[in-house]
This record gives C-alpha cells, sequence and structure tokens, in this order.
C-alpha cells in the first residue's frame, strides 16, 4: 500500500521545505478561524451520551386569537365567539382585543367547543368591532374576594435532542521527515497534528451552522454517519423572508436588501412572540458589509482625520444589544438572529478534540486528530433567521 502520509518528498517541486538558507518562519492562508465558536465559549459541561438530550419549558400563553368570521348580533356587540383555544382563557380575565381601546371581562371558556363567554365594554371601555384572527390579549385575571382556587394549569415540558458527530483526520509522518530539520519546525508531527487541529475545529464550526442530520438512523449504524443538526436546520418559527412574514422589503422594491428596517421587524417578531434576548447577529461577509452601511450617510469627519473607518461591531436597538459576529460559513443570503446564552458546544465526556497514537505500520509516525460534538440549541423560537437577501 503506498504511504500517504508526510514524507520528505511531498513537499512539491520547486517548493522544498527541508532547510537551506531560508528564514524559519511559515505563513499559513487558510480560514481557520472559528468567530462563532470563540463567541460562544466552551460548554458548561459535556454530553453524557452520543444522543444528547436537554429539556424545555414554557410560561402559560397569555395571549389567544379569535376563530370566526361573523358575529350575532353584532361584531361589537357580540358576547360569545369562537377562540382558537379556549384553554388560554379562565374566568375572571380581563382580555383586550388586538389594539383597541376595549377591555372584556371573560366570564366563561368551554374547553370542548372553545367558545368564550363574554362581558363586553368592561369598566365602560367603548367595545370594538371583532373580526377573525383578531389577538386577544390576556391582560390579567381578577379573582373573586373569597372564592375558591381555580383549577390547576400548567404546560407540558418537552424533551429536545441533538447527536454527536466525530470529526476526525489523520497524520502521518515518515521517520526520514521525522528525523530531518525543516524550514520553522522543531517537530514535524507535533505541526500536522496543530494544522489538523485547526482545520476539525474550523469543520466544527461549519458543522455548528450548517450540520444537518441523516432523515433515518440518526443514532448511526455501521454504514450510517451520525452527525449533528446545526442552527439552521433547528431554527423553524422565526424564519423571515423579505416582504413576507410582516418583514418589509429591503428596499421597498422587491430587491430585499438588508437595512434596518429589515432587521429590526425581525427582532421586534421575536422579540413579540418570546421571551428571547437576541445578543448575536451571525453573517457572512456579503451582509456585514449591509450592516456596516447603515451608518455610511452619517458619519462626520474632521480635516486632520486620516482614517476612514467603516465597521459596525455591536449594533444596539430597541430589542437588545447585539454583538455582530461575521464567520465565513454562513450562507451569504442569510443573517442569523441568535440569543447565545441559549447554545453550547459540547463534547461528549472524554472526547473533546485530542491526538490518539495509532500502531506503526512500517518506518512511519500513525495517528489521528478525533473528537466528537453535538450542538445544544434551546428554545429555537428564541432565535431566528432573515434569508433570502440580495448579495
Amino acid at each position: 500500500m503506498a504511504f500517504t502520509g508526510k514524507a520528505t518528498y511531498s513537499g512539491g517541486a520547486g517548493l522544498p521545505e527541508l532547510v537551506e538558507d531560508v528564514s524559519d518562519v511559515i505563513g499559513i492562508v487558510s480560514p481557520h478561524e472559528t468567530p462563532l465558536l470563540d463567541h460562544i465559549g466552551d460548554a458548561k459541561r459535556a454530553a453524557l451520551s452520543t444522543v444528547h438530550e436537554w429539556v424545555e419549558d414554557a410560561l402559560l400563553l397569555n395571549v389567544g386569537q379569535i376563530n370566526q368570521s361573523s358575529f350575532s348580533p353584532s361584531p361589537t356587540t357580540a358576547t360569545g365567539f369562537i377562540v382558537d383555544d379556549a384553554t388560554v382563557f379562565q374566568p375572571g380575565d380581563l382580555v383586550r382585543p388586538a389594539q383597541s381601546g376595549e377591555v372584556m371581562l371573560v366570564t366563561s371558556a368551554d374547553h370542548d367547543t372553545d367558545i368564550l363567554g363574554v362581558v363586553r365594554g368592561y369598566g365602560a371601555t367603548t367595545p370594538a368591532a371583532l373580526a377573525d384572527d383578531m389577538q386577544l390579549m390576556v391582560i390579567g385575571n381578577a379573582a373573586l374576594e373569597g372564592e375558591d382556587a381555580p383549577d390547576a394549569r400548567f404546560t407540558t415540558r418537552v424533551r429536545k435532542q441533538n447527536y454527536t458527530q466525530i470529526l476526525t483526520e489523520a497524520v502521518q509522518v515518515s521517520g526520514s521527515m521525522q528525523a530531518a530539520r525543516a524550514h520553522g519546525i522543531d517537530d514535524e508531527v507535533d505541526y500536522q497534528k496543530q494544522e489538523r487541529m485547526r482545520e476539525l475545529l474550523r469543520d466544527l464550526e461549519n458543522c455548528v451552522i450548517n450540520g444537518v442530520a441523516p432523515a433515518t438512523d440518526q443514532q448511526g449504524t455501521s454504514s450510517v454517519r451520525r452527525s449533528m443538526n446545526g442552527m439552521l436546520k433547528l431554527i423553524t418559527t422565526n424564519w423571515f423572508v423579505p416582504g413576507v412574514d410582516d418583514i418589509p422589503d429591503g428596499d421597498g422594491a422587491g430587491n430585499d436588501e438588508l437595512n434596518e428596517a429589515v432587521l429590526n421587524a425581525a427582532l421586534k417578531q421575536i422579540w413579540d412572540q418570546s421571551s428571547g434576548n437576541i445578543d448575536t447577529i451571525l453573517v457572512g461577509g456579503a451582509q456585514k458589509r449591509r450592516i456596516n452601511a447603515f451608518a455610511t450617510g452619517t458619519r462626520a469627519y474632521l480635516p486632520e482625520d486620516d482614517t476612514y473607518r467603516d465597521l459596525i461591531s455591536v449594533y444596539e436597538s430597541d430589542f437588545g444589544v447585539c454583538r455582530v459576529v461575521m464567520s465565513r460559513w454562513v450562507p451569504t443570503d442569510t443573517v442569523m438572529l441568535l440569543d447565545s446564552s441559549r447554545i453550547q458546544v459540547m463534547p461528549l465526556q472524554g472526547r473533546s478534540f485530542h491526538f490518539k497514537p495509532l500502531a506503526p505500520s512500517g518506518d512511519a509516525v500513525r495517528g489521528q486528530v478525533i473528537g466528537e460534538y453535538t450542538l445544544e440549541f434551546k428554545n429555537e423560537n428564541a432565535h431566528g433567521v432573515i434569508s433570502g437577501l440580495a448579495v
């Protein structure tokens, strides 16, 4: 079997690596940076199984929706109507329809028929015209003095999971190459370990963003490779396309360019329907340039200024202070809005990246750099994605 590792003759014609009269400096130009992993930081704990699970919970809903198109005797006087889910409400709830000034008092909530009984114009407020799909917000419940406790209500915790993925690269250096002196290298095996480690860290960040688990046999078999689901795969609730999903066109003409109106509309929708605190805007190079352009028209310079700065590293809006992180692996038409406190990239216990020596076969040093990691991504509806942007 031909030797496929590092040997003295594999430096390439015209690119000798062995010592001559050359400065011992090696420059490596490769996309090995891992800005997202650096931003998230080390996980607080390790995964204990190849199937990593976590439990999510949510507060009781305080927003419902009308599910009826006609009202009797009229939309402003109807005292009973159908809602999507009557379990959201209980007698004594004060409810505001949409953005109107009316407050309704709930008198009954039939969980079988989803019919809500209400007193209209509670507290001398002006009755609003009800409509299908109108939002009903529970302001709070007003209990009667001395009455029995209401029926207990609770949410059901949900178990979520992801799978660990093994990432590995081989290291193989001939005995001659290890013995020979090379430019800028004290130990060829150690150098190859470092390079493979950097490549695997690069690939881990890519998998955290873009990874996809197999459709079947996700645990893996002798023929099915186990892989993790990345963030783009796991985010399903808040996936926005400009001009659709109540997110405006980037320039009002359907070109879908990223601007502050688009970004803030997405941040607002995430804020409206979750307790998420977006603190990270993850982008590729193209969309990072668009974010930098937010402030181009308002920059001012003095005559003595000799540096032009076109950089936004932190974006602060009404919906949070976000660090702008640029990663090579985010699709060019995509912006990811993340709550980093709900994200962990964790190794399987005892399986963080390490070098594993292998038994030599012939005159070579052999081994592999190997690690096994997974992504814990809590409350996917606390994150968001804007896609389909102009590049």
